[in-house]
């Protein structure tokens, strides 16, 4: 039931982020004076529709985008230059430029086209700022509002030996470990180590670390009582964190740290989506070599990578993984921070992919505005005539590979989500 109810969830969250998209496009759209005749959330059939002055609100079938319409977008032909080209090329730009002109009808002076140049850059740019402002509020939400686990110098555990390299189990024979040794116990605080006050777990591991074979004069509470011991670490040879390959020698005591959630500061949300946009821009980047694999995955030629690229498909199995996940000491508020995680990851990704400067996509559409400055500026460095606004008709063939290589994306990550899917455990 609780799976049910959490991939309801997500699926309502993302609904809810391509709504809030298209409002971003809205809003300023109707601001600027642009007529915004449609406002849609999904694609398909229409299930609600209702008119409110000169735009209809809507949603249809399949939630697995949206759309508004602003009126204008292809400039009539008397406004720029002919179009050379013949054959289907030709038809594509003159149907969509004949579209657009029956749209505008007597509403020419609120065409999106003679908008300027950042005009349109704001309307463009609208949708996919709202993606990363619902990402940063969720990030903020989980670092800020739920907290994070860390670990704390309270003492959960202790390790009876000192297990061989590469290994964490006992075996008759070896050596005790340091904190039995010393006699630390389960509860215990480190207080201070060589006199040196410590208030994290990782400030007595590195120093400890750092130290083996060497006695270290350690204060804990135990309790309500300062408790002094001595602890000698024991070598113990491990993999260099740099992941090169090469091992090291290192202080071991064999104690297990407690965790307890923490709130961070308000700018951890900002911070973690820096680190995820940089992240997220790298997958997408990515993207061509990993639909390969992706597709071979899905034919059964090779496994798939767990860290691979997903579909809505293959979030939504996630989400519900996540309300699954029975293992000791996961509790519903541990879920509840994983799925708004997800949801922020998944603005995240829709802000980035959004971005890409391609027909029909917003960054693409962003480009083109940019272009108009570009031109703008070097018309008026030679005193030359106002230029001709970017013709967008003349894009519609790019548009349509866009628009069928993303049709084609979606159904191989949507067969590879169901007969190769990533699992969270």
């Amino acid at each position: 039931m609780l799976q049910v109810l959490f991939i309801v969830v997500f699926a309502i969250g993302l609904i809810l982020s391509i709504a809030l998209h298209e409002m971003g496009h809205l809003l300023p759209a109707k601001r600027f004076g642009v007529k915004v005749s449609e406002y849609f959330v999904g694609f398909g059939s229409t299930l609600w529709s209702r008119r409110r002055g000169e735009t209809t609100y809507g949603v249809k079938a399949f939630p697995l985008g949206g759309y508004v319409r602003l009126v204008g977008m292809v400039p009539p032909g008397d406004v720029v230059k002919p179009v050379k080209v013949r054959g289907w090329v030709r038809d594509m730009i003159d149907d969509a430029r004949a579209s657009s002109e029956r749209e505008i009808g007597a509403d020419h002076d609120r065409a999106f086209y003679r908008l300027s140049w950042w005009k349109k850059a704001i309307v463009m740019f609208g949708g996919p700022l709202v993606n990363l402002i619902l990402a940063a509020l969720l990030f903020t939400a989980v670092f800020s509002g739920i907290g994070t686990y860390e670990q704390t110098p309270t003492v959960r555990a202790t390790v009876a030996c000192v297990p061989p390299a590469g290994t964490v189990d006992c075996a008759p024979g070896d050596v005790v470990s340091p904190a039995v040794a010393a006699g630390i116990q389960p509860g215990d605080t480190f207080v201070s180590v060589d006199g040196v006050t410590v208030d994290s777990w990782a400030a007595v591991a590195d120093y400890v670390a750092q130290r083996p074979g060497e006695g270290l004069d350690v204060t804990l509470m135990r309790g309500d009582t300062l408790v002094d011991l001595t602890l000698t670490p024991a070598a113990r040879e491990v993999a260099a964190g740099d992941g090169s390959g090469v091992t090291e020698m290192v202080g071991y005591m064999g104690v297990f740290a407690q965790t307890e959630r923490v709130r961070q500061p308000l700018t951890a949300g900002l911070e973690v989506t820096g680190e995820y946009l940089s992240q997220t821009v790298t997958v997408i980047a990515q993207l061509p070599q990993q639909l390969w694999h992706i597709s071979r995955a899905a034919l059964g030629l090779e496994e798939r990578s767990q860290n691979s690229v997903m579909g809505l498909v293959g979030v939504g199995r996630v989400a519900g993984d996540v309300a699954a996940n029975d293992n000791e000491g996961v509790t519903i508020v541990d879920k509840v921070a994983q799925l708004l995680l997800l949801l922020g990851s998944l603005n995240l990704a829709l802000f980035v992919f959004n971005m890409i400067p391609l027909v029909p996509l917003d960054g693409g559409h962003i480009a083109s505005a940019f272009w108009q400055a570009i031109k703008n500026r070097w018309a008026r460095a030679r005193n030359l005539a106002r230029p001709a606004p970017v013709d967008v008709a003349r894009m519609m063939p790019l548009a349509y590979s866009v628009f069928g290589v993303l049709i084609v994306v979606s159904l191989v990550l949507v067969l590879a989500d169901i007969v190769a899917p990533v699992r969270l455990t």
